[in-house]
């Protein structure tokens, strides 16, 4: 670091791979009806989206990424719930600044410690006591069944931001978000498009990898081939029950690889993770596998991460045209400021903004 220059470019772009959101939105036509519905759901899981649901929800995001001042006001007098029991900075952060960019207000819980469930007080009163102080629940906890039992006593919407190793849909949808913001033909069967996509994790045990896998399989018409990479140790526990073959009856062709380097150089979007949340802690899977500048990857492919990212994901490939995880990080503020406007009924306020 130079202390003779602290200064700092603010029109340098923010991220590599911030690839312009207009190209996304000439190929996708709108249609807010698709959008008005979000209003009566609780987002659970990856299965609960259609094609045409994500395409709507990609081009409001897309539309709010290319102007975000003329959403500044959407959740003007609505509350945000940020209930996060487990450990997250990205999520939590993603979803408060998205709400505040649409001039809403939050109430934000950290440790459960500090709640009356530290004191024995069942989640469904908890989610009773919601419905009268907010008007959307953004819930994190590691016990897979803690968002079960608040849905039914809910009467505002609550979106799931991870529960376990179960699933976290809104990270799904902003790696597709990503996906079609680098190559938009890819969301038109009709211009015969596909990708290879290679993911290096276990989706029987990571809920980025499971909900990722489950929005890819809305468009199956973009994939060629599904690159399932994995260590020898999680082979007998690679796919849950059924997992699999839902994928495939969906359209997604799978394979399975225990070597890296053999597959690296054929893939367009390597997905990589490492890290599952279990319980009370978390457990690291492939140790093994590591990309790094001079991983033999295609000149044009892309790395996608959820993130927080440990050493199987190199600083060494940040100033490479391979680095998309950081606008993947950046462009799920943009996805999460498109699905909170809908889901507390603010939709009509943002269909027709040019």
């Amino acid at each position: 670091m130079n202390m003779n220059d602290v200064s700092f470019e603010r029109e340098r772009p923010d991220v590599y791979g911030d690839a312009h959101p207009k190209a996304l939105l000439r190929v996708i036509q709108e249609d807010g009806d698709y959008l008005v519905k979000l209003a009566n759901q609780h987002i659970v899981s990856g299965d609960q989206f259609d094609q045409d649901t994500m395409k709507q929800l990609f081009r409001l995001a897309a539309k709010i990424e290319s102007n975000p001042k003329r959403f500044s006001s959407p959740l003007q007098n609505k509350i945000l719930i940020s209930a996060f029991y487990e450990p997250s900075t990205r999520t939590r952060l993603s979803f408060e600044s998205a709400w505040h960019r649409l001039g809403g207000d939050i109430m934000s819980i950290t440790d459960r410690s500090t709640t009356g469930i530290a004191k024995g007080e069942c989640l469904a009163d908890v989610a009773e006591m919601f419905n009268n102080y907010g008007d959307c629940v953004v819930l994190r906890d590691n016990n897979e069944s803690s968002l079960f039992e608040m849905m039914d006593a809910l009467r505002i919407p609550i979106i799931n931001a991870g529960n376990g190793v179960d699933e976290h849909p809104t990270q799904a949808l902003a790696d597709m978000y990503a996906i079609f913001k680098w190559r938009p033909e890819l969301i038109d069967a009709a211009n015969n498009t596909k990708i290879r996509i290679g993911v290096i994790g276990v989706p029987n045990k990571m809920r980025t990898v499971r909900s990722f896998l489950k929005c890819l399989s809305v468009f199956p018409h973009a994939v060629e081939e599904l690159v399932i990479i994995h260590d020898e140790a999680s082979s007998t526990d690679l796919f849950g029950v059924g997992q699999r073959e839902e994928l495939e009856a969906r359209g997604i062709h799978i394979t399975t690889s225990t070597e890296l380097e053999e597959v690296l150089s054929s893939l367009d979007v390597v997905y990589i993770n490492a890290i599952s949340w279990e319980g009370d802690t978390f457990n690291t899977y492939g140790s093994a596998f590591h990309l790094t500048a001079k991983s033999p990857l295609k000149e044009d492919a892309i790395i996608l991460h959820p993130l927080a990212r440990g050493e199987e994901l190199s600083t060494d490939l940040d100033h490479t045209t391979h680095n998309w995880y950081f606008s993947q990080a950046r462009g799920a503020v943009f996805l999460r400021m498109a699905l909170l406007t809908c889901m507390v009924e603010r939709a009509e306020r943002v269909i027709d903004v040019v």
